[in-house]
This record gives structure tokens, C-alpha cells and sequence, in this order.
């Protein structure tokens, strides 16, 4: 490879976390501010202001002849994600599981088990969870009835089944992020049928802040996505080539998911509008699609091909990049997050302890074009201009 990229405009769409702008561009920037220590290279970001939030931040990255300037742009939905999680518990609760019950009527299980049934058993996770709890808690309400006892005792055995649910179950559930997640199936639901009204604003928002991120000039454009952000970042990107087909003529896009769940939603009969996005992008010319895998992460669809699965075989196909997180981080620091689904799949925008294949920093704002997918020890980038050089 022979050139460098001076400037790059970068749009993210974060996964599903109570994090705001504020909160991400932190994150952007310490992972950033570690991947530079660990390839050997100086890494300087522009101060955020979260009321000019449409304006991004900039990054600028140098090492021994090369110099690149990313301007970020965050797309959080952290508003969507106050809405749902803000409410009483017991509505939370209620619209939880009437969002299973949709995913189930819609499909959706059953494409889950049929093309990544580690998802599908993520999908079943919390509410068999929550339902066994409140056959415990039911349990315990019944007691006086099975012991035999007057009608009294139910004084007692009531408030017991409450103090077990409120005040053991859910704090043991906080560990597994149960009622997380069943706000995470709400929006999936929302997301593919586009029945909230909050949503399309946000949706909307963004698609004008995008069009404003493509209207500055750059080497490249990298949209990334994680999690629940790629189903959103594939609305935004889609209705951006809906409104202006030729917003992208001329520039270099490219588009990676990382731990990509686009699937969660696209396989929901309503979603026949993401279904066609999704084909609309794999067919743009000016767009890279690539996909960023994981064997150890569960919450994704491993080695799916997921413009095919949305109903488009004859387009062209995502490019696939297969990592271990294992070999990313030391030793100790992965036996810390192993157990931890969440953990683990939030490791694509995190930054690693070691050199190897995947780096979510040098992705964003490091030399290499984003398409190209290298594999950044293998290539023996060390920081400066000679390994870049050799990275094709």
C-alpha cells in the first residue's frame, strides 16, 4: 500500500448502553489514547462540546511519516435508551415480554436457532430468567395453600414473595443485565417494524447529521457500527441514499460493523424497509461493507452472511474479519471478562493489550484506509510510514 490517509471523517453508532455523548467521546478517546502507547504513535483529541454535539471532535494521530486527522462523529441513542429504561418496573416488565412474544410471532426465534443459535439461546436468556423467578415468587405466595394453612398466612407468604423478587432476584439479576436487555428487544422490535415515533425522529436527526459528516471533504468516509448501532446505522445510511442517491459519489465509504446484530432486526417479518436498506448499500458502488466477527461473542450472527440473509444473494456480500478477543487482551485481564457476554462484546470498540489483527483506534483514525482490513501486526506496522508502506 502506498498511501496514507491525511483525513477521514468518521460517523459511529454505539450498541445499546445508558451512555450519552459525553460519556462516548471519553471512551473514543481513552481507547484512542491506549492504542497509541501501544503501537507507537502520538494521538491528540479536540475537546467535545455536548451541546455542539452535531459538530463532532477531531482526533489527530502522527507517527514517523505519517500524520491523519479523524473528525468524529457520534450518532448515540442514548435518549432512546432513557426512554425505555426510566419507566416503573412493572411496565418495563410487561413490555418486555410482550416484545419476546413479538420476536417469537414474527419469526424472529426461529431465524435465531436456524443461523446462530448462540444467539437465539441470548434471545431466550432473560425472560426464561425472569420467568422462573416469578414461578419462585408464585411459589412462595402459595405456600400457606400447599402447607395447608388458614387463609392468614398469607400475610406473611405475600410480602416473602415480593422481598425474594425486588429485593434478591433483581439485584442478582443485575449481573446478567436482564432488565438491560429487555429494553434492548423492545427497541429491536421498534427498529424493525419502525413503529416509534421517538425513534423516527432520532432516525431522522441522524440521517441529517450524516449528510452533513459526507459534506466535509476527507480521503474517506468510515461509518461504524456496533451491536444494535449497525440495525440503526443501516436506516440512517439507507435513507441518506434514499434522499440524495448520489450522496456518496466520488468518496470512499466504507461501512463496518463490529459484533454487527443488524440480523436481530432484519429477520423480523416487519422489517421490510431494513431488509431493502440493507440491499441498497451492499449494491452502492462507493460503499465497502465489511463485517467484524468474533467466535467467543454470542451476541452476534457468527459467519452469517447477512446481505444474503436479508434477501439479496445476488448483491455483493459483506467482506468478513475474524478475531479472538482472547488474543487481543492479556491473559488476566480477559479471565476478568470471559463470563461476561456484555463484556466480551463490547470489546470491538475497546482497546487491546496486544498487537494483532483488530484495532478499533486504528480503524478509526490511524493510516490505513479502512478498507483494506489489514492485519496490523502481521503487516509489522510499528508506528511509522515504512510499515505502512508495507501493509498491502
Amino acid at each position: 500500500m502506498s498511501e496514507c490517509v491525511n483525513k477521514r471523517v468518521v460517523v459511529h453508532f454505539p450498541g445499546f448502553e445508558p451512555l450519552d455523548a459525553q460519556a462516548h467521546y471519553g471512551r473514543f478517546t481513552r481507547t484512542v489514547e491506549f492504542s497509541g502507547k501501544l503501537w507507537d504513535f502520538s494521538a491528540e483529541a479536540g475537546a467535545f462540546n455536548p451541546e455542539e454535539a452535531q459538530s463532532g471532535f477531531e482526533i489527530l494521530c502522527q507517527g514517523e511519516g505519517w500524520r491523519t486527522s479523524s473528525r468524529i462523529h457520534i450518532c448515540d441513542h442514548n435518549a432512546l435508551v432513557q426512554d425505555l429504561s426510566d419507566r416503573p418496573l412493572l411496565r418495563r416488565l410487561a413490555c418486555g415480554f410482550l416484545s419476546a412474544a413479538r420476536v417469537v410471532g414474527q419469526g424472529g426465534l426461529f431465524g435465531y436457532f436456524r443461523h446462530a443459535w448462540r444467539f437465539g439461546l441470548f434471545f431466550v436468556f432473560p425472560f426464561l430468567l425472569v420467568a422462573i423467578a416469578f414461578a419462585i415468587s408464585l411459589g412462595l405466595a402459595a405456600l400457606p395453600q400447599w402447607l395447608g394453612l388458614s387463609a392468614w398466612h398469607y400475610l406473611w407468604s405475600v410480602p416473602l414473595a415480593g422481598a425474594f423478587f425486588l429485593g434478591a432476584f433483581l439485584p442478582f439479576s443485575e449481573r446478567y443485565h436482564t432488565l438491560h436487555l429487555f429494553s434492548d428487544w423492545e427497541l429491536a422490535v421498534a427498529v424493525g417494524g419502525l413503529t416509534s415515533p421517538s425513534l423516527t425522529r432520532w432516525l431522522e436527526e441522524s440521517a441529517d447529521r450524516m449528510m452533513g459528516a459526507l459534506d466535509e471533504a476527507a480521503d474517506e468516509y468510515v461509518i461504524t457500527s456496533h451491536s444494535m448501532g449497525s440495525s440503526l446505522a443501516v436506516h440512517v445510511l439507507g435513507m441518506v441514499l434514499e434522499r440524495n442517491p448520489q450522496a456518496l459519489a466520488g468518496k470512499r465509504v466504507v461501512f463496518v460493523t463490529l459484533g454487527g446484530a443488524i440480523l436481530q432486526c432484519a429477520l423480523l417479518r416487519p422489517a421490510v424497509v431494513l431488509r431493502r436498506r440493507i440491499g441498497a448499500i451492499a449494491r452502492c458502488p462507493e460503499v465497502t461493507f465489511l463485517e467484524v466477527h468474533c467466535l467467543t461473542d454470542v451476541i452476534h450472527f457468527y459467519k452469517s452472511r447477512v446481505v444474503a440473509l436479508a434477501g439479496h444473494p445476488d448483491a455483493p456480500q459483506a467482506g468478513l474479519l475474524f478475531i479472538r478477543v482472547r488474543k487481543l487482551l492479556s491473559e488476566a485481564r480477559y479471565k476478568k471478562i470471559k463470563r461476561d457476554f456484555l463484556r466480551v462484546h463490547r470489546q470491538y470498540v475497546l482497546h487491546a493489550d496486544r498487537r494483532g489483527s483488530f484495532d478499533f483506534a486504528l480503524l478509526t483514525t490511524g493510516p490505513f484506509p479502512a478498507h483494506l482490513s489489514v492485519d496490523y501486526a502481521e503487516r509489522g506496522f510499528d508506528g511509522r510510514a515504512a510499515g505502512v508502506a508495507t501493509a498491502g
